[in-house]
């Protein structure tokens, strides 16, 4: 099965990033981790959009006061949805 998920601004100003799914399953820990914000949404949406997805919340050991939320994909890869972005979290 071949399966791709692009992400980007629909005009092009910014980079994007293509997902491709392989026939191997994760067998050592990632090698790259994202972390993902909304924009133009809530986060709450941005996580329900997710999970509906087949997202699925993980523990990490994230203390339970912070700012984002760890998830994993279907085959159980690591990515964060950040409810502000570092910039922000470094101004307050």
């Amino acid at each position: 099965m071949t399966a791709s998920l692009a992400s980007g601004p629909p005009d092009g100003t910014s980079p994007a990033i293509d997902v491709i799914a392989v026939p191997e399953g994760k067998t050592v820990k990632n090698r790259l981790h994202f972390d993902l914000r909304a924009d133009g949404v809530t986060t709450s949406e941005e996580l329900e959009r997710l999970l509906a997805l087949g997202a699925r919340r993980k523990d990490v050991g994230q203390r339970p006061d912070v700012s984002w939320v760890v998830l994993g994909d279907p085959e159980g890869n690591e990515f964060c949805l950040l409810s502000r972005s570092v910039q922000d979290l470094a101004r307050e």
